[in-house]
């Protein structure tokens, strides 16, 4: 099967230009720079005029609740809502149930996925205090890394053993992913604010209960211990301008680098602060939480100077009668990775970053900080992930367009101007015109870690 998409403007690698990417099969034959048609004959043409043409995004951060918790979320319905926003490939996080902390819960994991999935996926070990023997037994080859909660979060993962985390940051030749915030620090707040306003505050509230001391302290922790053991570390869902004080601006690109310790900003701090849970209460409500406008301008400005490194969704539904209630009683998380692409999009158009910048924050980069293997390029011979967008065609996020099997979205009712037209998984259109190929299925990601 070969296919030509043709007329589009193609962003890769940083440049920008008009040209044709030819698919053959499940990978890319060719990139034909220019505005000339292909000359060959071809099953199928694409006219992507008007469109630009970037690589399939991928998510490195997401939590399909699956096995355990799918009546909020499986791996069938978030791939589809993966598939719609123009996500190729995405890494699940271990606190299901069972969590994935032993190995036969991460071949489990691996079994569903070929079963259900619609995109690419893989998945991390979960750490816990004592698993780390477990760590030279993990397949390098198939999973991004090791994820690490030196905070409580939903699932109950906390490490808080120094000996432990001393083991982990030792003995861990994967990347480790840390979610950074101080339990104790958490926990004396809550116990403060209770006393004040009840056993539930508000969920304004929130930012100052998972407050920047919080974050401060764990991160702060977690890069002495990688700066010490020499692990690689990447820092997940960063929230704070203190924290992001902590990176210096590093490459843009990772392709002749790979910094020891790096940093990921989700696209929901990237895109709401403070005041927005005036209008969205605990809709917003994820950990660490979103905070003030001066924290998520210099996530804003830590895109453009390599500050951050990966830009991800930390995806992570709740029935929307879980989301009620204050700092204590509403789940912490939201669904976004439908309208992750068109978020950071519409940042673009706000000068918040370049395009070509978006495609290294969320394609290249992943690939190379993880090293998956033939993903997040469009270049001859790697797998044909793409996904095909369009500007100035606005449409509104409303109930019907939602994909995740939670059924809502902070973007409801919000206008795009951005439209994910197409998304080729592995040479496949698993996503048009609004729908989503549900007897497509995705494949495993390989690794190759150095």
């Amino acid at each position: 099967m070969k296919t030509a998409i043709v007329g589009g403007v193609i962003v890769n690698e940083g440049r920008t230009f008009a040209g044709s990417v030819i698919v053959e099969d499940d990978h890319i034959a060719d990139i034909i720079e220019g505005q000339q048609q292909p000359e060959a004959s071809y099953d199928q043409v694409k006219d992507a005029s008007g469109c630009y043409v970037l690589p399939g995004i991928i998510d490195d951060h997401v939590h399909f609740r699956e096995p355990g918790l799918t009546d909020k979320a499986d791996i069938d319905t978030e791939s589809r809502a993966a598939a719609a926003g123009g996500i190729t490939s995405f890494f699940d996080m271990p606190n299901t149930v069972p969590q994935t902390t032993t190995l036969e819960a991460l071949e489990e994991k691996f079994c569903t996925a070929a079963r259900k999935s619609h995109v690419n996926y893989s998945f991390f070990f979960g750490a816990t205090n004592d698993n780390y023997p477990l760590f030279p037994q993990l397949p390098a080859h198939r999973i991004p890394g090791i994820k690490l909660f030196m905070g409580s979060s939903t699932g109950n993962m906390l490490v808080d053993r120094d000996e432990a985390l001393e083991h982990i940051f030792a003995s861990a030749k994967l990347p480790l992913m840390a979610h950074c915030e101080d339990t104790a620090i958490i926990d004396r707040n809550m116990t403060a604010f209770r006393e004040q306003f009840g056993d539930d505050p508000d969920v304004r509230l929130h930012p100052l209960i998972r407050s920047e001391e919080a974050c401060m302290a764990s991160t702060v922790k977690a890069i002495q211990l990688a700066v010490r053991h020499g692990a690689r570390l990447h820092i997940a869902h960063v929230t704070t301008a203190e924290e992001l004080r902590m990176f210096t601006p590093a490459p843009l690109s990772l392709r002749n680098t790979r910094p020891l310790i790096t940093a990921e900003a989700t696209v929901g701090h990237l895109y709401f602060s403070l005041t927005d849970y005036q209008r969205l209460g605990a809709r917003i409500k994820v950990n660490p939480a979103i905070k003030n406008f001066r924290d998520c301008q210099a996530l804003r400005d830590g895109l453009a100077d390599g500050r951050v490194t990966v830009v991800g969704t930390d995806h992570a539904p709740h029935l929307l009668e879980q989301k009620q209630g204050g700092c204590a009683k509403a789940a912490s998380g939201m669904p976004m990775i439908q309208f992750s692409l068109v978020t950071m999009l519409e940042l673009v158009d706000e000068g918040v970053l370049t395009i070509e910048r978006l495609v290294q924050l969320m394609c290249h980069n992943p690939a190379l900080l993880f090293g998956v293997e033939n993903r997040g390029f469009l270049r001859k011979g790697c797998q044909a992930d793409i996904v095909i967008v369009r500007p100035h065609s606005p449409w509104t996020v409303t109930k019907d367009t939602i994909q995740s099997k939670c059924g809502w979205s902070p973007m409801e009712g919000h206008e795009y101007q951005w439209r994910v037209e197409q998304t080729l998984c592995n040479g496949h259109t698993v996503y048009s015109n609004g729908k989503v190929d549900t007897d497509y299925l995705g494949e495993e990601i390989r690794f190759q870690h150095t």
